[in-house]
């Protein structure tokens, strides 16, 4: 190992292998989709609408009367009332939590609950970021198997939760990166089934063909319930970092216990209600994405192509025999797609109808071998 105390901070002698990382972070990537500067981006779920100039005007104009030189609100309880009017279902601000993103909420979450000998149980394929969730916060991780369709009834996760014996379980609905969907009836028979947390996904689910048949609606009755959402999606709020959880006030509290100090900026708050307050207009376009995602799943059949039926803003085409030269294909003619999820298969994000459009004439000209169906 490099005599750190004598290292040059002038010479580029030092590697990870020199330093006293984290046994488990040896060989490591860091998270994150590609950023590649392209025509058209439909690989990380966006939102492709930005707010009207009215909009990000308000915003604007929050951002400049946000104090910079005092700390934010720690509690942000303004924020969280806001949140809470959202989502309804009788929900207050001590039902709710937020923070940058929903990853930090999970963070959270895993922060307060996981931990050394405490095990996160999730079901695969689903969202890449979950395992770096457990490894961050010391928390063991266990995957089972979703069905061949990619669904999951109650049988599965409840003899999974015997096997494993979770502190969490983890359900995505519509699932990350499938876009499934699990029915409510499932949710409740696991809830009544274990005594574990179990968290619900809900990232995607204002573009669900049934977005009010919500895991909001269990928990009332279900103390072990945590439902977590994001703005990022549906209200085109990618680049403002706001996540939130619903839950008991007692899960809520937990979180409190173990976040950073001031952890949401005044920026952030002030922004992020300027949304909740047009909610309605940031919200416009969810039909229309919703829309163009069912075209998807009408049009790529008839094409010859196989798709996974999908609840969110996405979609899964397949199935290619080499997927990365099919992906490097749709890059060439300035389309970027992400490659993710089961063998074969690449995830576009439903966009606008001239990204639509750009992604068809890019498709067309993929000459990547496919697999037989």
């Amino acid at each position: 190992m490099v005599n750190l105390a004598r290292a040059d901070l002038t010479q580029p002698v030092l590697t990870l292998a020199d330093l006293p990382l984290r046994p488990e972070l040896v060989g490591e990537e860091p998270y994150g989709a590609p950023q590649l500067d392209v025509p058209v981006c439909l690989n990380v779920n966006e939102n492709p609408y930005p707010p009207s100039p009215a909009v990000a005007a308000e915003m604007a104009e929050a951002v400049v009367a946000a104090s910079f030189n005092r700390y934010p609100d720690r509690e942000f309880r303004g924020l969280r009332a806001q949140l809470a009017a959202y989502l309804g279902h009788g929900l207050t601000p001590d039902h709710v939590w937020a923070a940058n993103g929903s990853n930090e909420v999970m963070t959270h979450v895993l922060g307060a609950f996981g931990g050394p000998g405490r095990r996160l149980l999730t079901f695969t394929p689903t969202y890449s970021m979950y395992p770096e969730y457990a490894r961050n916060t010391h928390t063991d991780y266990v995957t089972v198997p979703r069905r061949a369709d990619f669904s999951l009834d109650a049988a599965t996760v409840l003899d999974a939760v015997a096997a494993h014996a979770p502190t969490v379980v983890l359900i995505t609905t519509p699932n990350n990166p499938t876009g499934t969907s699990t029915p409510l009836a499932v949710i409740e028979e696991v809830l009544a089934g274990t005594d574990a947390l179990v968290v619900i996904d809900e990232a995607y689910q204002e573009f669900s063909s049934t977005p009010e048949a919500t895991a909001l609606t269990l928990l009332a009755e279900h103390g072990n319930l945590i439902v977590s959402r994001t703005m990022s999606k549906a209200f085109a709020f990618a680049g403002g970092r706001l996540g939130y959880l619903a839950a008991h006030p007692a899960v809520v509290d937990a979180c409190r216990i173990i976040r950073l100090p001031y952890h949401l900026s005044a920026q952030t708050q002030a922004v992020a209600s300027v949304a909740l307050r047009h909610a309605d207009e940031m919200l416009a376009r969810v039909a229309d994405l919703r829309d163009e995602r069912d075209a998807l799943l009408r049009t790529l059949p008839e094409l010859g192509y196989e798709v996974v039926e999908s609840d969110a803003n996405f979609v899964l085409v397949g199935r290619w025999a080499d997927r990365h030269l099919a992906w490097q294909q749709l890059l060439d003619a300035g389309v970027l797609v992400r490659e993710t999820g089961p063998a074969g298969f690449l995830r576009v994000s439903a966009g606008t109808p001239e990204e639509m459009a750009a992604f068809h004439a890019a498709l067309a000209r993929v000459d990547a071998p496919r697999t037989e169906q």
